[in-house]
């Protein structure tokens, strides 16, 4: 999310020097809450009620434009929007938001870097101890090294009354990450295609939309769906829509999928992964997809399907608003649900797109000013609205006119793993080496290859998986993780017959 394309920069940032607290322009600040002070239980001495011991404002307690305004910081951002600094960018840019930023708070400089693919790249930089500065989009760490690297906002029960997503990036009952924006899981398309394709309504199985993309491409010159093969990490983002959109269960993908057996059979009924999967596999084997995959290119998929060269592709909803822009024609450009229907209705699996990391190790001053931007980023700047979001802020009710077409869409998103479980589905997709729905690119384009080649049917790939994935859960099995009474209990209600 989404666009997840970015530049590898080394960060520099000036340091400012440490400061325990920040003032309040308006003498309004978390002292002047009901507890009014509390007392250090070490050194005895008093500190704001809603700060830490070291007087730095926590996010839950901060009021933007109240506190703080008087603080003088350098931070750093890193970052993967690499288009909100291109000059060719017709959305609000980086430049922008700073700009708004500073009109609230003057004195705290906040230098942007873009990273060139960055999901490899940041991930990399973290865990070799390289600096990174003080905010960054946090890659894909495992949740349970969260704590490793990232500042505590607060316990989930804290957070939850104020984000979205706040279960996201948490661990131990604690967050470390704030989403930038939501996503739900849909297809984007050229509305203009489908209509001169004949197509009358939008699809809502996987037969419908494969008769879809044959009118595409028995009536429009247009390529029906365009797989973003060579981008990488668009392949994995089929993964995203095996939970919610595919079965109807928040607690399927964190909680279910673990303890499944054979969860890449097919259920019969048009649902689950199975069927996301097939959707897929069937098209490029049915010449539905553009003729070389080897040669896509994700920058120019955008102009492509903006001026009716494509007719859709499987992306999150933060590439609406991408595609939408990419050209002249962004009244053609639409969003519509996956189409799977569970038992008569559809379902969408929404989600944290990259979430707002701040450095741990920060010093104070740039801590409380990472903690400002990351809140003003989330309440007061419009990121997630511009950008086709859903809102972060849970009192935000500003919605984009890209969900239009979810009118009687039920927004699916992830349930927390069980209690003890929470390295659990991490384990089994290391062990499996499938990485379900994280970044789990490879066994995509595998899959993309052996539709594109014939040599290798869907069943038999499916079958595979489900091997893969049962020799990982005897695995877990084995170290007794999967034996537990808890567990065994979880497997006897989980497992798909």
């Amino acid at each position: 999310m989404k666009l997840k394309k970015v530049l590898a920069v080394s960060l520099t940032v000036s340091m400012m020097a440490s400061m325990a607290a920040c003032g309040s322009s308006s003498d309004t600040s978390s002292t002047n809450s009901s507890n009014d002070s509390a007392k250090d239980s070490a050194s005895g001495t008093e500190s704001a009620a809603g700060s830490s011991a070291d007087g730095v404002i926590s996010y839950a307690d901060l009021k933007l434009g109240e506190d703080c305004t008087d603080l003088t910081a350098e931070i750093s951002v890193a970052n993967h929007r690499t288009d909100l600094q291109q000059d060719d960018y017709t959305g609000k840019k980086w430049d922008d938001y700073l700009a708004d930023f500073n009109a609230m708070y003057p004195n705290i400089k906040v230098n942007v870097e873009t990273v060139t693919d960055y999901a490899e790249t940041s991930l990399l930089r973290l865990q070799s101890g390289d600096y990174w500065g003080d905010i960054m989009m946090i890659p894909a760490v495992d949740n349970g090294e969260l704590s490793t690297y990232f500042y505590d906002y607060g316990s989930l029960d804290t957070m939850e009354p104020l984000v979205r997503f706040a279960n996201s990036k948490m661990y131990d009952g604690e967050v470390y990450g704030i989403a930038s924006t939501g996503n739900a899981q849909g297809i984007v398309y050229n509305k203009k295609v489908f209509e001169e394709a004949g197509i009358t309504a939008l699809p809502k199985t996987p037969d419908e939309f494969m008769t879809d993309l044959q009118m595409i491409k028995d009536n429009t010159d247009a390529i029906p769906l365009y797989t973003n093969y060579a981008a990488g990490w668009t392949m994995g983002a089929w993964d995203a829509y095996i939970g919610g959109s595919a079965t109807g269960d928040s607690t399927y993908l964190n909680q279910k999928l673990a303890h499944t057996k054979d969860p890449f059979s097919d259920p019969g009924d048009g649902t689950h992964a199975y069927n996301v999967y097939k959707i897929l596999y069937d098209a490029v084997a049915g010449g539905l997809t553009e003729d070389d995959y080897t040669t896509t290119d994700w920058e120019g998929s955008k102009g492509m399907i903006n001026n009716g060269e494509i007719g859709c592709m499987v992306l999150g909803s933060w590439a609406y608003t991408q595609m939408r822009d990419a050209g002249d024609n962004g009244a053609d450009i639409g969003y519509m649900p996956f189409p799977i229907t569970v038992d008569g209705k559809q379902y969408a699996s929404s989600s944290a797109d990259y979430a707002w990391g701040i450095n741990k190790d920060a010093d104070d001053t740039n801590l409380q000013a990472s903690i400002i931007f990351v809140k003003w980023m989330t309440e007061k700047s419009g990121f997630s609205y511009n950008e086709g979001g859903m809102p972060i802020a849970l009192d935000d009710d500003n919605w984009p006119e890209v969900y239009s077409a979810f009118d009687g869409i039920d927004y699916v998103s992830d349930d927390s793993a069980l209690e003890g479980e929470e390295d659990l589905l991490t384990d089994l997709n290391s062990d499996s080496e499938l990485n379900i729905n994280n970044s789990g690119d490879s066994k995509i384009q595998e899959l993309i290859e052996h539709a594109a080649n014939g040599d290798e049917s869907f069943d038999d790939i499916m079958n595979d998986w489900n091997q893969k994935w049962s020799d990982a859960q005897d695995a877990d099995r084995k170290s007794t993780r999967l034996n537990s009474s808890h567990h065994s209990i979880s497997y006897a209600v989980f497992c798909l017959k």
